[in-house]
């Protein structure tokens, strides 16, 4: 029990949330790559010293890596247990997404911090990097059928020693980047928001101690642990069951399961993800730590006043089945994690709809349409522009879904398409919303939004990584369902749609010829009278 007063430990809440926002900022601010600084594609957070367990995650960051990260912080926990010569202002950097989850594209930064020369945390930054070598531009290659044909994979290696930076590791991430200036940019503004994290936690201590500001982090997952027992207790008891499916992994042309069963037992969660697809040849796997990190996102979508901090999986079971698509082993490869973490949120959302329909969600529109047009400007410059796109949310029992959302995955926002045009030799014809593709109701699904996109460079090669091309985002409570993904490629004045309907690569432009999205619209809520 906490012997902190309220008003204590609120300060230091908001303090320490305020140093994870501050690291946030300073890479947005510092940052090379578009999907960084515009669309921020990143996270920090305050780690546990042993367990690696989330304590503190700031409010711009990527909700998807507050769970990801903790177990990327327990691989670098476990690194520095063989290793005898650790030192204060040794940082750790590895991108391997069956370590530390998500998928290639997304590298880490984790530094043990030292306060009186006793270790107190971990400091972690990820952060979305525009190319990380493999087979396509951008790393989102839908025909991948193992990781090496992704990106380079970079295990956990210490990137700096006692505060000297290990020049021979930059040059190895540089010179395995299509965009070494980009990637070179970004890891420097990684490195930036994680001294900033250092002097703003010192600072704190310097202020209050270690062991108040220790015992504020346990109180707050304590308090996150009690709030969240008093959520699920206020459910009704039983086993909700919902399933839903990907339209192929890009290989096989065959609709892939996702099955979710949430049983409720009295202050107790579990979610049983058995009947899921066994492990697949294409690049939809995701490994555990990124499944286990998508139920806390859920999680904090149907309870959206709990903290952001381990205490809230602390009454939640996670059961999944091994080696299956959800605990895939490595080398799968996983660079298509966001269409499958999209499809468990879309079930775990239909399984609660039938416990608790009035706190419930419809599905959103399900993908991010991760797009790449890779080629040269007419200078002879390489250029990859890589963006993902917006669709409709799902309605609920208050009203209308948005419309031209994000991902419910992240906090990350849409990159402008001035943003685009001036970094990238295309121009947007088209950037509407999609008529009529929310799902009907009593409320309505979202709209999706439409995208016309032309090539002005001499050409290029285009690879899109969809879904909800064959399955349709659901309503719930009655509610209809939203319109399916639509993408559509011009070729000799023909448009054409890739024969797996949402998963394309290889597809050659030239200067005119365009690329068309019509994005899914989200699910209604109540059936209409």
């Amino acid at each position: 029990m906490s012997t902190l007063d309220p008003v204590t430990l609120a300060v230091l809440a908001g303090r320490m949330e305020q140093i994870a926002d501050e690291m946030d900022a300073t890479l947005f601010r510092s940052a090379f790559n578009p999907i960084i600084a515009e669309a921020h594609d990143a996270s920090h957070g305050l780690y546990h010293a042993t367990t690696g367990e989330t304590l503190v995650q700031g409010r711009s960051g990527l909700p998807i890596f507050v769970g990801v990260m903790a177990f990327a912080v327990k691989a670098i926990i476990d690194k520095m247990a063989t290793e005898d010569d650790t030192a204060d202002g040794d940082i750790y950097v590895f991108n391997d997404a069956h370590i530390g989850g998500t998928h290639l594209s997304d590298m880490r930064l984790v530094r043990p911090f030292y306060y009186g020369g006793q270790l107190f945390c971990h400091l972690a930054s990820v952060g979305h990097w525009h190319d990380v070598g493999g087979a396509v531009a951008g790393n989102y290659n839908p025909t991948a059928t193992e990781a090496f044909q992704e990106a380079v994979i970079i295990p956990p290696v210490r990137l700096a020693r006692a505060g000297v930076l290990n020049q021979d590791i930059v040059d190895i991430l540089v010179r395995n980047s299509r965009l070494p200036t980009s990637a070179f940019g970004d890891l420097n503004g990684q490195l930036a928001a994680l001294d900033l994290g250092v002097r703003r936690l010192t600072e704190l201590l310097d202020e209050y101690g270690a062991d108040t500001v220790s015992e504020a982090l346990t109180a707050l997952s304590d308090r996150a642990e009690a709030l969240m027992r008093a959520e699920v207790a206020a459910l009704p008891d039983g086993t909700f069951e919902a399933t839903d499916y990907l339209d192929n992994d890009g290989i096989v042309d065959e609709p892939i399961p996702i099955k979710a069963a949430i049983t409720i037992a009295a202050d107790r969660l579990t979610l049983d993800f058995t009947g899921t697809s066994a492990q697949v040849a294409g690049p939809v796997n995701i490994a555990e730590p990124t499944a286990v990190a998508c139920c806390y996102v859920a999680m904090k979508h149907l309870f959206p006043d709990l903290p952001a901090n381990a205490g809230v999986m602390r009454p939640v079971d996670v059961v999944l089945p091994p080696k299956s698509l959800l605990s895939a082993e490595f080398p799968a490869p996983t660079c298509g994690y966001t269409e499958t973490i999209l499809r468990m949120i879309d079930v775990m959302f239909s399984a609660f709809a039938k416990a608790a329909p009035q706190k419930a969600v419809a599905n959103a529109y399900g993908t991010i349409n991760a797009l790449s047009i890779a080629g040269h400007k007419d200078d002879g410059q390489r250029f990859v522009m890589f963006s993902f796109f917006g669709g409709g949310h799902g309605a609920s029992a208050t009203g209308d879904g948005l419309n031209h959302g994000n991902a419910p995955i992240s906090t990350a926002t849409i990159p402008p398409l001035e943003i685009l045009e001036a970094a990238y030799p295309v121009a947007f014809r088209q950037w509407a919303l999609r008529e009529d593709s929310g799902g009907a109701g009593v409320h309505s699904g979202g709209l999706g939004a439409v995208y016309d996109i032309e090539l002005l460079a001499g050409s290029a090669s285009v690879s899109l990584f969809g879904e909800r091309g064959r399955h349709a985002p659901k309503g719930i409570a009655g509610g209809g369902e939203g319109a399916k993904n639509i993408f559509m490629f011009e070729q000799d004045g023909t448009w054409h749609e890739p024969p797996m309907t949402s998963k394309a690569t290889g597809i050659s432009l030239k200067r005119g010829e365009r690329v068309r999205l019509k994005t899914p619209g989200g699910g209604g809520y109540g059936a209409q009278s």
